[in-house]
């Protein structure tokens, strides 16, 4: 039985509305900015903090500073606010940078070529090269002028950009992140004319996917939410009527299956045909890479 520990009410609500980053860089975790909020790597796993708040991006969960300690920490309740009072000198600590106002959305600027883009797409990541073109020739692919990332951008109904996510060309340095302002709704994808729709983790992914099942492939839809969100997913579906079946396709792991059942029950809840499709390697790039093709690989070049 855990110690009872007496704290007022204005103690609680102290420890309750803690600044999480001023937290976690007084136990010695790295925190990233990242626009007008901050980020934390639970494993290889982003928690966005704003101030006292926290979201787990992968399992759709979130809460304020206490539940933060309870739930990362392994604390009771007691033990969690007897922790942030001490850690914070039973003071609320803000953070004037985290509360500014979001960046207004702004795609990054383009290169004149794409080159590095071309190469990594194509020789590095296999994707098949109509289907690459036909991406780009749409502008929804391009490369960035500034550090030459792949940037993958997401339309709204009207044709205007609302999401772009980022992908690092260099294979030694994976680099990915949505820009700022970036509406997830909204994120990478393909509106077809028939009743089904492919969701995905990653713009790649979904690429891969399209890549080893080409035939009538623009007849689909396709949406990769750039994390495990179903957001993306019932945008698609309100704007696109004639969607009647639903394929998740996230990653053969425990956050990808999580989130597969997670979106699975709800659409089962309203009457959404709906199908799990698990990729046979970790993801369905590497379902791509290592796809037999004869006697060889159809990627020989990155194994």
């Amino acid at each position: 039985m855990s110690e009872y520990i007496h704290f007022t009410k204005e103690e609680r609500e102290q420890a309750r509305r803690t600044d999480l980053a001023n937290f976690l860089i007084r136990q010695g975790e790295k925190v990233r900015k990242s626009g007008s909020e901050c980020e934390w790597l639970d494993g290889s796993q982003k928690v966005t903090i704003r101030g006292h708040l926290w979201y787990h991006q992968y399992e759709q969960k979130g809460g304020d500073a206490i539940d933060f300690v309870r739930r990362f920490y392994n604390k009771d309740y007691a033990k969690a606010v007897e922790m942030l009072l001490n850690n914070c000198g039973g003071q609320i600590i803000t953070s004037p940078s985290i509360e500014k106002s979001h960046k207004p959305f702004e795609l990054p600027p383009r290169n004149d070529r794409m080159s590095r883009v071309f190469s990594y797409l194509l020789l590095t990541r296999c994707i098949d090269k109509d289907v690459l073109y036909e991406f780009v020739r749409r502008k929804m692919i391009y490369e960035s002028a500034d550090y030459h990332n792949a940037v993958f951008v997401g339309y709204d109904s009207s044709g205007k950009p609302r999401h772009a996510h980022k992908r690092g060309t260099v294979t030694n340095n994976p680099y990915k992140g949505n820009v700022a302002g970036s509406q997830p709704e909204f994120s990478f994808h393909w509106y077809g004319t028939s009743d089904k729709i492919f969701l995905f983790e990653a713009p790649i992914d979904m690429l891969s996917y399209i890549s080893m099942h080409k035939k009538n492939w623009q007849e689909h839809s396709y949406a990769a939410s750039c994390s495990v969100s179903d957001r993306v997913l019932f945008q698609c579906l309100n704007d696109n009527t004639n969607i009647k079946n639903v394929f998740l396709c996230f990653d053969n792991d425990k956050a990808g299956q999580t989130a597969n059942k997670r979106i699975s029950d709800k659409l089962n809840s309203m009457n959404i045909q709906n199908e799990i499709l698990i990729p046979t390697h970790k993801d369905w790039n590497e379902d791509l890479i290592f796809e037999p093709k004869g006697d060889e690989q159809l990627c020989p070049q990155v194994l």
